[in-house]
């Protein structure tokens, strides 16, 4: 097959929106590119509001004089592979989905980390596929959002939004306020179920702190609104500024560019002025937590080998800890991978020596429900009792649970070496200590922000985070950080993160990082943090923005259709 130049420059726009993506796709750690989180989604917003990227972007010469609408599509036979130029709606969802493989795809790469698993008793080969299934199973589901929001667009604009200019600043404006609305409301119903992780809030985090204030406002979808909207206006901005039919002249394209620098510039002014509001914390509410990184890596940590080093690692830094004074010790998700009956049947070094020091524990490790298995966290008192337990609720597909395991379970468990089968905790869970009240989030529970409101509704006083992130790449535990401080920010309360490889950490209702851990290193901290009772409009009421935006949306219409 001839390759030609005009061939590959059918390809261009293609890029040009992939780029937007890995743009995106930058502003999480290990990049932490953050700022390319205002530019990103401008190619994205160009397809929806229906520019002519190969006549805008003047890659191509086009015989088109009209103006671009979103559902036509020129036919100069040069702008776009032939298959795309005949389906133009399918064009924009192919669009989306390049622009939702770019962001997730590399965003979520880490998951890629989990290869080798020879240590699981894993093939190499069988190992390495494990892995790519997952990275493209996650990817295909970023391109399954695009692909929605972009098609529920252009639905939106054929029978709602009917005979008006495509580039009037009118319908440019219901078309930005409608897709940040629904952007919002498909983040939420995908957080709701158990794969859920690049949320565009965090994107900011944890290094625009003025940004993340917002989140107190109506949590994540305030921070996602403010991203959606503020690309969409830049977008709209940059089409109304080259649109070369003089019916909407430049004038309009410097409105929008303005609109959407303004925005900005308000948004973070508003959440500087909440960042520098003091933290007003009572001596009385003081709490010295210590914090145990144990750095018992995966190859060995389901073996003897890693039973006795975690023994061992978590009863000395548990003394060490105790000697300093400190009020309870917090350890990672399955620090101690046994049933806690074990270890008080064994008489272990570690029950022993929290009955010598007296000083509380909160201990991961698996409990029972049932015939099945629980990743649990107890609060251990200084007696060595069980004061209360909290069993993780978002249980990782496939690692820890089989999805729809009545109908596929069997298959599954013909296709792959890994275990699944713990017992998912309840929803509603409570956990109560003797310092007070606590909110819980076990490993990726924490980009679930919905667990972390409920439970500071409920009256959680302060944040407590144990999770395992030995076994992905370098940017995963970076993320889960990032994950941290924004629930700590939305909820406004002190958060302890104890983490088996790195990075634990302690962070403030402002999303301050006051420690944080090295990574791959064993090591222990001790931390004075405060109990609050405050509620933010979020953790009293929740996302309330996105029904908003929905209604506003929608009554904009309705004004236009009457």
């Amino acid at each position: 097959m001839k390759i030609t130049q005009q061939s590959i420059e059918r390809l261009y726009p293609a890029f040009f929106v992939l780029l937007g993506g890995v743009a995106m796709g930058c502003t999480p750690a290990t990049v932490g590119a953050w700022y390319l989180g205002w530019i990103g989604m401008i190619p994205l917003w160009l397809v929806v509001l229906g520019a002519d990227l190969p006549k805008m972007l003047k890659f191509l010469p086009s015989r088109s004089t009209a103006s671009s609408n979103s559902l036509e599509f020129s036919q100069s036979g040069f702008s776009q592979p032939e298959f795309l130029a005949k389906h133009p709606i399918k064009k924009n969802i192919f669009y989306g989905c390049l622009w939702g493989i770019g962001y997730h795809g590399l965003a979520i790469s880490w998951i890629t980390g989990i290869h080798p698993m020879t240590w699981m008793g894993v093939p190499w080969l069988a190992s390495l596929a494990i892995a790519a299934v997952c990275w493209v199973l996650l990817s295909l589901t970023g391109a399954l959002f695009l692909g929605l929001w972009i098609l529920i667009m252009a639905g939106i604009e054929k029978f709602l939004l009917p005979n008006l200019p495509n580039l009037s600043s009118g319908k440019l404006l219901r078309k930005i306020l409608i897709g940040t609305a629904l952007w919002c409301l498909l983040e939420g119903l995908f957080s709701f179920g158990d794969i859920w992780w690049t949320s565009l809030s965090y994107t900011q985090s944890p290094v625009n702190l003025a940004i993340l204030q917002l989140g107190k406002i109506s949590g994540p979808n305030t921070i996602t609104a403010a991203i959606v909207s503020i690309n969409g206006l830049l977008a709209a901005g940059w089409l109304s500024w080259t649109n070369p039919d003089q019916s909407f002249n430049k004038t309009q394209g410097q409105k929008f560019l303005v609109g959407g620098m303004g925005l900005l510039i308000a948004l973070h002014v508003i959440g500087g002025v909440m960042y520098g509001q003091p933290i007003e914390d009572s001596p009385e509410q003081a709490m010295n937590i210590g914090i145990i990184q144990g750095n018992i890596p995966n190859s060995i940590k389901l073996y003897p080998e890693g039973w006795r080093k975690a023994i061992e690692g978590y009863t000395s830094g548990y003394e060490e800890l105790a000697d300093q004074g400190v009020a309870a010790v917090l350890t990672p998700e399955t620090a101690l991978p046994f049933l806690w009956s074990d270890q008080v049947e064994n008489q272990s070094s570690f029950y022993r020596a929290i009955l010598a020091k007296g000083v509380m524990a909160w201990v991961g490790g698996f409990g029972r429900e049932g015939n099945r298995l629980t990743n649990s966290l107890f609060t251990i008192t200084g007696q060595g009792e069980i004061f209360s337990q909290y069993n993780k609720v978002k249980l990782v597909p496939l690692g820890e649970y089989i999805p729809f395991e009545q109908f596929i379970g069997q298959f599954i468990s013909r296709l792959s070496p890994l275990d699944a089968k713990l017992q998912a905790g309840s929803g509603t869970q409570i956990f109560d200590t003797p310092l007070g009240r606590a909110i819980v989030g076990i490993c990726y529970e924490s980009a679930f922000s919905q667990h972390f409101q409920r439970q500071a509704a409920a009256g959680g006083e302060f944040i407590i985070t144990a999770s395992n992130n030995s076994h992905y790449g370098l940017s995963m535990p970076a993320q889960h950080h990032a994950q941290d401080v924004l629930r700590a920010v939305e909820v406004d309360r002190w958060a302890v993160r104890a983490t088996n490889t790195g990075y634990s950490g302690i962070v403030d209702p402002r999303g301050n990082t006051l420690w944080i851990s090295g990574i791959n290193t064993y090591e222990t901290h001790a931390h004075t943090v405060y109990r609050r009772q405050t509620q933010t409009w979020y953790g009293r009421w929740g996302d309330w923005l996105t029904p908003v935006l929905l209604f506003l949306g929608l009554m904009t219409v309705g004004v236009r259709l009457r």
